[in-house]
């Protein structure tokens, strides 16, 4: 028997029985569009992270108190607090990195005080990070303006009270992100003017970076977010002068506060972060995310080859007496074993790419769904997970189909024709 035949009869013995032909494809359908569904989020989510992280610049550094054991990450309040034997961040660190001299990999530090403050407008109120930045902040971080201006000198001179919001915290103020320059909302009870508002950014490494406020440095070191040292920062975030120079970077600062707080060699009371560093941590998370969760929509397509294995049983108790009479007819037994795999691998195949399409239709409205509200994620349907399933699910059918195959192709000529 060529395998031609075998396709052949294998399509006519599944459409003689097309409600339990669709049924076993069905188990298959699910677990194939599960799986594509579940990659596609899971690498859309990663894509989404990784794409966000990698926006503000590879040039970054963050420069945080604290040991790199026992660092949990910057942002938030108090982040720049330090224990008993740390020395906090101050002004004069970052001013000391800021020298051309001692670190010319260094293009630009800026300082910030970071916490979290109560907004109020007529009534509306909402929580937000507040960050005293000072202007070299706004090229540091790769902030763009939506409308207005960033924080100047000027403002940082006359500790004066205007703040810059992100478009998510103006909208939950305002319910507009656009026309809010010149109003004045209350920081923590204190009266600011609104003097911008920035581009939204969508999510970040620690959370939204539109739901944020800004304040000159000076302004909230004397007057909202107060540190055990006169001086003290919660983060320096430095800019290398390229990302080639991000290594070198790292060394000159290092150096720097080494020397600058006397600590002993093995016992940095800093860290510093890199996007490189924060780019490899998520996508190690979000790596085990997809595996994740394409092994439990895996756990579906193993139901499916379950299913094709109990109906290639039944099947081949029914067509005993054929199976019989075609070996009594001179067929040979890696004929009956090769038409019985050829069915169940033809349920698998089409099962599969029914599976395909419908994954991808799932992945496509998740998509559409984040889009209308308002979240920076698309699913993305690779080719991996498309092979990943597609061969899946061929090997699922003949793994299950060998058995119920090897036991028509043994079954004896005489038993056959005389079961009923």
């Amino acid at each position: 028997m060529t395998f031609a035949q075998a396709l052949l009869e294998a399509l006519e013995s599944l459409n003689g029985n097309k409600m339990r032909s669709g049924l076993t494809v069905l188990g298959i359908v699910i677990g194939v569009a599960a799986v594509i569904a579940m990659l596609a989020v899971g690498n859309g989510a990663q894509a989404s992270i990784t794409g966000s992280i990698s926006s503000i610049g590879t040039n970054l550094l963050f420069v945080f108190s604290g040991s790199p054991e026992s660092q949990q990450g910057p942002g938030g309040p108090g982040s720049g607090r330090s224990g008993n034997n740390i020395k906090p961040l101050t002004l004069s660190d970052a001013n000391a990195i800021a020298d051309p001299f001692a670190a010319p990999s260094v293009e630009q530090v800026a300082p910030t005080l970071e916490g979290n403050a109560l907004l109020t407008f007529s009534g509306e109120n909402t929580t937000a990070t507040l960050t005293g930045a000072t202007p070299e902040y706004f090229s540091v971080r790769n902030l763009q303006m939506a409308e207005g201006e960033f924080i100047n000198s000027e403002h940082i001179l006359g500790r004066m009270s205007v703040v810059v919001l992100g478009p998510e915290a103006a909208i939950s103020l305002f319910g507009r992100a656009d026309g809010v320059v010149g109003e004045t909302i209350r920081i923590e009870g204190q009266p600011f003017r609104v003097i911008g508002v920035l581009v939204a950014r969508g999510g970040g490494a620690f959370g939204s970076e539109d739901n944020s406020s800004y304040i000159p440095f000076t302004t909230a070191q004397s007057r909202l977010i107060r540190r055990g040292a006169r001086d003290q920062v919660d983060v320096i975030y430095v800019q290398a002068v390229s990302a080639e120079a991000v290594p070198q970077a790292v060394e000159e600062i290092s150096s720097i506060i080494r020397q600058r707080h006397r600590t002993p060699v093995g016992f940095d009371d800093f860290t510093i972060f890199t996007q490189a560093d924060f780019l490899t941590i998520f996508e190690s998370i979000t790596g085990v995310l997809t595996i994740f969760l394409g092994g439990i929509a895996g756990i579906s397509l193993l139901v499916g080859g379950i299913g094709i294995m109990n109906i290639m049983l039944v099947s081949v108790t029914e067509r005993t007496r054929e199976i019989g009479l075609r070996k009594a007819l001179g067929a040979r037994k890696k004929d009956i074993l090769l038409q019985f795999l050829t069915e169940s691998s033809l349920l698998s195949l089409i099962g599969g790419i029914i599976g395909i399409m419908f994954g991808w239709l799932i992945a496509y409205i998740v998509g559409q769904v984040a889009i209308a509200s308002g979240t920076n994620f698309v699913p993305i349907v690779g080719t991996d997970a498309i092979i990943l399933s597609t061969s899946f699910s061929a090997i699922i059918g003949l793994f299950f189909g060998i058995y119920p195959a090897s036991r028509a192709a043994n079954l004896e000529p005489v038993e056959a024709l005389r079961y009923e």
